[in-house]
C-alpha cells in the first residue's frame, strides 16, 4: 500500500509541474486584442473561439490526472489503519489510559499521584502549585552574591 501511495505520489507532482508548464507556455485570449485594433487579422475582438488546440487540450488532460490523483491519495489516507486504539490523535487521546493521559499526568510539577483518577471525558482537578515567595531585593547597583 506504500509503493502505491508513493507511485501516486510522483506521478500528482509531475503532473503539478507538467501543467503548470503548460499553462505558461500559452498565452491568453488577450493576447491577440491588441492585434485586432491594429495591424493584426483576427476573427473576432477576443480571438478565435474555435476548437481546443493541442496546448489546451493536454492541459485538460494533466487537470484530469492530477485530479485523479489528489481523489486516489485521500482515498487512501482515510482507509488505512495503524493501531487497534484507532488512527486519529482524537481516538487515543479519548481511550482511558492512553498515551495523552499519562503524558499530561506527568507535566504537572508537585504532582506526584495524588490526583484521584478521572474517568475518560472528564477534565482532571485543578492542582495547586505553591508559588515561593519573592526574594528581598538588593539595593540599586550591588551585585548578589551567590
Amino acid at each position: 500500500m506504500q509503493i502505491l501511495m508513493n507511485i501516486v505520489v510522483a506521478v500528482q507532482i509531475l503532473t503539478a509541474l507538467v501543467m503548470i508548464g503548460l499553462v505558461l507556455v500559452q498565452h491568453g485570449k488577450g493576447a491577440d486584442m491588441g492585434a485586432s485594433f491594429g495591424t493584426g487579422s483576427s476573427g473576432s475582438l477576443f480571438g478565435a473561439s474555435g476548437s481546443a488546440n493541442f496546448l489546451s487540450r493536454s492541459t485538460a488532460a494533466c487537470a484530469t490526472l492530477f485530479f485523479v490523483c489528489t481523489l486516489a491519495l485521500a482515498y487512501m489516507a482515510n482507509t488505512r489503519t495503524e493501531g487497534a486504539a484507532g488512527s486519529s490523535i482524537l481516538d487515543r487521546a479519548a481511550t482511558p489510559g492512553g498515551a495523552a493521559s499519562a503524558a499530561v499526568g506527568s507535566q504537572i510539577p508537585g504532582d506526584a499521584g495524588s490526583r484521584p483518577a478521572t474517568g475518560a471525558g472528564v477534565p482532571a482537578p485543578a492542582v495547586s502549585v505553591p508559588v515561593p515567595a519573592p526574594a528581598a531585593s538588593a539595593p540599586a547597583g550591588s551585585i548578589p552574591a551567590r
